[in-house]
């Protein structure tokens, strides 16, 4: 008897991993397990590119608006949440399918998270206040300054993962890499990973399409209703923090829409650089249908 397998549709931002997802949990008749770690706040919408109401209400999906901006979430919690979500679809279905960007959340679900240490509120709140005083130049200055060894095979750019290893140096004393054992816990199912990606300039015109119709859709409201919030951890969010700056009057507003679009084409760029390590993924263009018939075709074969 086959054994129950996960699907995992990754790749960058805007590159169509909600169709792929959508179209395979409608072949498997089954359920959908978002790996995407904005999209769980219930309070975010518009920016965080939900899928439609429609689409949501045709398949259930996990992980999505499961969590408020004010509940703290991370790999770890996702990796517990997922699997208890795994569990649940394979007590009816001998598949699920996973779709998302996130590619920590997806290296949390597929080979275990390393215990990491309590963080002290007050001090997480001070570093994302520093990087809001002071940009990403300062993060960078800060980490290289008190945590080397994470400086020398960080992600330089990303901010997320720049100020978590702040704050585990700050709370702890000690770099986050030693907290990383490197162990790799098997599941009790199997796993097939597929990718979506595009040319770098179709795809990039995607990101600024996506951009343009958010704004359409009401972005601005959104991110003004939420402006009592913006120092949340939630909220460091590309497409909310630089309407954040326009609110505040540190940008004016065209400016903040296309830094909206560069910062989104970057976290694009490092989503790919990510994926790409992971040699147990197949790449696929999202408009083949090739990459149906390559699931079906390692199903049958497990």
């Amino acid at each position: 008897m086959p054994r129950n397998t996960v699907v995992i549709v990754c790749g960058p931002t805007a590159v169509g991993k909600t169709a792929v997802a959508l179209q395979l949990a409608r072949q498997f008749d089954t359920d959908i397990i978002s790996a995407d770690s904005r999209q769980c706040y219930i309070e975010l919408d518009i920016g965080v590119a939900k899928p439609e109401t429609a689409e949501l209400a045709a398949v259930r999906h996990y992980f999505i608006n499961s969590h408020s901006i004010h509940q703290e979430v991370n790999a770890g919690v996702f990796e517990e949440f997922a699997l208890a979500a795994s569990v649940e679809i394979f007590n009816s279905h001998s598949v699920a399918v996973m779709a998302g960007g996130t590619g920590l959340y997806i290296k949390a679900f597929t080979e275990g998270m390393d215990d990491m240490p309590a963080i002290d509120p007050v001090i997480r709140n001070r570093v994302i206040e520093l990087y809001k005083e002071n940009g990403l130049a300062f993060l960078q200055k800060e980490v290289a300054e008190k945590d080397p060894g994470f400086w020398a095979i960080a992600e330089r750019d990303n901010p997320q993962r720049l100020m978590r290893a702040l704050e585990v140096r700050l709370s702890s004393g000690r770099s986050i890499t030693t907290f990383r054992k490197g162990a790799r816990q098997l599941r009790p199912f199997d796993i097939i990973k597929v990718g979506l990606e595009l040319p770098r300039q179709q795809l990039y015109d995607r990101v600024n399409q996506r951009v343009d119709l958010m704004l359409q859709k009401g972005l601005v409201e959104e991110v003004k209703s939420l402006m009592p919030h913006k120092n949340l951890n939630a909220l460091q969010t590309v497409g909310y923090r630089e309407l954040f700056d326009f609110f505040d009057g540190h940008t004016d507003f065209s400016a903040a829409v296309e830094k909206i679009k560069i910062n989104t084409r970057h976290y694009a760029k490092r989503q790919m650089t990510w994926f790409k390590r992971d040699e147990e993924i197949t790449w696929f263009n999202p408009e083949s249908t090739n990459v149906f018939q390559f699931i079906r075709d390692r199903l049958s074969n497990s």
